[in-house]
């Protein structure tokens, strides 16, 4: 016998909205309207968080702003642990990451694991000047010494909770929930 599960609504579309643009100035502001800014996102909803990002970034400063996608698949500390995933596609700007300031962006930031996984993926394609991280939610539970750099909303969390986002290119919506007991 299974008990209900609880499910809220934590941020709806226009407070998706409010957290992506308030990430892009916070970027903007604190890569002082840097050109040689790229935004990675990490497979599957962080590529859409990036792509927007950048958007609204590129919006704000003018010009293009680089973006990309990163697969963190074959780094990720826990692939005997879980099903076979499938890769997804790497898809670094034309003028690569070196001496750039890379942007990783994610959509939940949890134990941190992900994120290292990615520091591993990306040192194998170049030699970034920086790496700042992105992330729309932080639940907490770190396990790694690893913290974002801009946050669209914190999260506290308990272990046993369900964060899950949502967006529109993927899902058909853009919704961030969570659900547990």
């Amino acid at each position: 016998m299974s008990a209900a599960t609880n499910v809220r609504v934590v941020l709806e579309a226009s407070e998706i909205a409010r957290a992506i643009s308030r990430i892009a100035h916070e970027i903007d502001e604190r890569t002082k309207s840097a050109s040689d800014v790229v935004i990675l996102g990490i497979p599957t909803r962080g590529v859409s968080l990036a792509r927007r990002v950048a958007s609204k970034l590129s919006d704000i400063q003018g010009h293009d702003i680089a973006v990309g996608s990163l697969d963190i698949t074959m780094y990720r500390d826990d692939l005997r642990m879980r099903p076979a995933r499938a890769l997804m596609p790497t898809e670094i700007p034309a003028d690569g990451i070196d001496g750039k300031i890379v942007v990783l962006v994610d959509d939940v930031f949890f134990s941190g694991r992900t994120i290292r996984a990615a520091l591993d993926a990306l040192n194998e394609i170049g030699r970034p000047r920086a790496v700042q991280l992105a992330v729309l939610v932080d639940r907490g539970h770190r396990e790694l010494p690893i913290r974002a750099d801009y946050v669209g909303k914190n999260l506290p969390t308990s272990l046993e909770e369900k964060v899950s986002v949502k967006f529109a290119d993927h899902d058909g919506e853009d919704l961030v929930t969570i659900e547990g007991a």
